[in-house]
């Protein structure tokens, strides 16, 4: 908390939180010690007084001080919401965090019973189990804690499974980190700062929660008193002497003050700040062989990646949804292949099946699926995630996404690297540095130490491509890197990717939309649509020997120096195909020029031909003068 004591006091709402609460801290400490006995000392012959000089709030039915109980009993009244709260957001975490680390099947059941717990009203269920478990401090704090875990657990899941969804979740997971480990390291501290919002507002409800427990008689017993025993008390007296249950009443106010006053003041700083802090042991040494081995196979075998009849399927209402249908990919190193097509032509998910990032319920199937002449559909999870977690780089398309915004750079770039090549902290720091220069970032160092939002687009860009190099990686998978970035740094950073391949050797699969970058950077072309390759040809071929009309269209609607610019922009007549509803046949039927009675009853397979291989049954036939335009504009 020091580390963030100056940002929380930087507000008036900070100053006045922590002022508030370091009294009732104090408090909580010293009044047992300083006026314990004179709280607890009876006098039968000055009951029930009214406020006076010796008596400021006046006496109970015992003659006793009520301003001195009321002081003491700060220290019972905070340490019993603090173990209720304590209680509460554990179980709620564990409650929460559960469905994310479970089984998909288990995961539904948590989600099922914390919803069954969430139709009963937290009041009741309070007063449910407090009888339950018997009239004493201890059912009261028991009943309390469970009721307020439920909402903190929906909380706590819906907040953690919209992270999970982030990229740089994806990142950790190909670096093999731990599911508990990511859920620590990574979701809880982006969530962190409501979650602490909502931790101080649910203590204020259980200081709350406890008083009513105790002013029903069903909470803190006698000898015992809280603010809410001392109320119940002042309640038969309160026309004679108010400030008998005022006294409480305003301490109840005081603190619930100080705790949301306080969480909103630091919940600003939580989140960002708290996990820089964190230490984590240095990981085992690398697994002997996995990475020499795999290395010294796939230079026997020739290919780096070595994907037949890929499929990828996902459970629907009227059967499986099929995003990617028989892919097939070969990449040696060195080599660098693109694979180009409109949104939701299946590019990312065959990505994500090949860096095994496809998640329950998602099937992936292949006849062949190996990586570095490992099979990745056998074999142990902990093997497989040390051969991706350094031979595997992925670069996806939003580097803000891709990068933990509440960890430093430094600290991300060296996560794997300690984690499967056993480095020190400080060897670590050093090799990230070291990458970070490669791509050419500046003053290396000074950025290690920055977070990622003090990083411009490009130079995030570089930094994800900087953290594929912390191992020695023979594949970068690269999902549309340059889409989000102006055309000066879309260069550099197509630079940077195609230097890592002439110096490292190593191979690139590069995802994109954009057909003009993938033929500047790419040896080969992959042409996807529908879930499936429709064409596979050099790019150096590519605007000249293209035969698909699903190819020749891209390729059209890309302008270039002699389009007309008076004319319209061209495109592609239609919309691609749903992969709910794949049509029989040819699945660009709907949209071909060229097409006949067999496009739409047959579907055409991949054929090898003078120039590459195209799957289209007119592949020499050109497209009629007459409807080119509807085609492609």
């Amino acid at each position: 908390m020091r580390r963030h004591r100056p940002e929380v006091l930087r507000t008036p709402v900070g100053i006045v939180g922590v002022t508030l609460l370091t009294v009732l801290v104090l408090l909580a400490v010293l009044a047992p010690l300083l006026w314990g006995d004179r709280a607890t000392a009876t006098n039968t012959g000055n009951m029930l007084a009214g406020p006076s000089p010796e008596h400021w709030a006046g006496t109970d039915n015992l003659g006793r001080d009520i301003l001195f109980r009321t002081l003491v009993a700060t220290r019972l009244s905070l340490v019993l919401t603090l173990v209720a709260t304590t209680l509460g957001v554990g179980l709620g975490l564990l409650l929460g965090l559960a469905p994310l680390l479970l089984p998909q099947r288990l995961g539904r059941l948590v989600v099922a019973f914390v919803n069954v717990l969430l139709g009963f009203p937290s009041l009741l269920m309070v007063l449910f189990l407090a009888v339950i478990l018997g009239v004493s401090t201890t059912s009261a704090l028991l009943a309390i804690g469970i009721a307020i875990a439920p909402p903190f657990a929906r909380l706590v899941h819906a907040l953690g499974a919209g992270v999970t969804e982030r990229d740089f979740v994806a990142a950790a997971r190909i670096a093999g980190v731990p599911p508990a480990r990511i859920m620590v390291r990574h979701v809880l501290p982006n969530v962190a700062e409501p979650l602490v919002v909502n931790a101080t507002v649910t203590a204020s409800s259980v200081l709350l929660a406890f008083g009513g427990l105790s002013f029903l008689g069903i909470g803190v017993q006698a000898p015992q008193y809280d603010w809410g025993r001392l109320m119940q008390d002042g309640l038969a007296i309160i026309y004679d002497n108010p400030l008998a249950a005022l006294a409480p009443g305003i301490a109840f106010v005081l603190t619930g003050l100080a705790f949301n006053l306080t969480g909103e003041a630091a919940a600003g700083t939580f989140g960002a700040k708290s996990r820089s802090r964190m230490r984590w042991p240095a990981p085992a040494s690398p697994r002997p062989g996995t990475r020499d081995d795999a290395d010294l196979a796939a230079d026997r075998d020739g290919l780096v990646l070595d994907v037949r009849d890929l499929a990828v399927t996902f459970p629907g209402p009227d059967g499986p949804i099929p995003p990617v249908r028989g892919v097939s990919i070969a990449l040696r190193a060195g080599e660098a292949v693109g694979v180009v097509g409109e949104s939701g032509s299946g590019k990312s998910m065959t990505a994500l099946a090949v860096a095994q990032l496809v998640e329950e319920p998602g099937r992936v199937t292949a006849e062949r699926l190996a990586f570095c002449a490992t099979d990745l559909r056998s074999g142990r999870r902990a093997a497989h995630d040390a051969l991706l977690g350094t031979s595997l780089a992925v670069v996806f398309q939003d580097p803000m996404t891709s990068l933990n915004p509440v960890l430093r750079v430094g600290t991300q770039l060296g996560e794997a690297a300690r984690r499967h090549q056993g480095l020190t902290r400080r060897q670590a720091s050093a090799r990230a540095a070291d990458r970070l220069r490669a791509v050419h970032l500046a003053e290396p160092e000074r950025r290690l130490r920055q977070y990622p939002h003090e990083f411009s687009g490009g130079m995030r860009q570089r930094a994800m491509i900087a953290m594929g190099l912390m191992g020695t990686p023979r594949l970068i998978v690269a999902d549309e890197p340059t889409t989000a970035l102006d055309m000066t740094v879309q260069r550099q950073v197509l630079d940077v990717l195609q230097e890592v391949r002439r110096e490292h050797g190593t191979a690139l699969l590069l995802i994109s939309h954009d057909v003009s970058v993938v033929s500047s950077v790419c040896d080969r072309v992959l042409v996807m649509y529908a879930g499936r390759i429709v064409e596979d040809l050099p790019s150096a071929d590519l605007h000249t020997q293209a035969r698909h009309p699903y190819t020749r269209a891209l390729i059209g609607a890309v302008p270039d120096m002699t389009t007309d610019l008076d004319a319209p922009l061209a495109t592609i007549a239609g919309q691609p195909v749903d992969p709910r509803h794949v049509p029989d046949g040819c699945a660009f039927a709907a949209r071909c020029p060229l097409v006949t009675d067999r496009c739409r009853q047959e579907e055409p397979t991949l054929q090898a031909g003078p120039v590459g291989a195209v799957a289209c049954w007119h592949v020499d036939d050109p497209i009629p003068a007459e409807t080119e335009e509807v085609a492609v504009g």
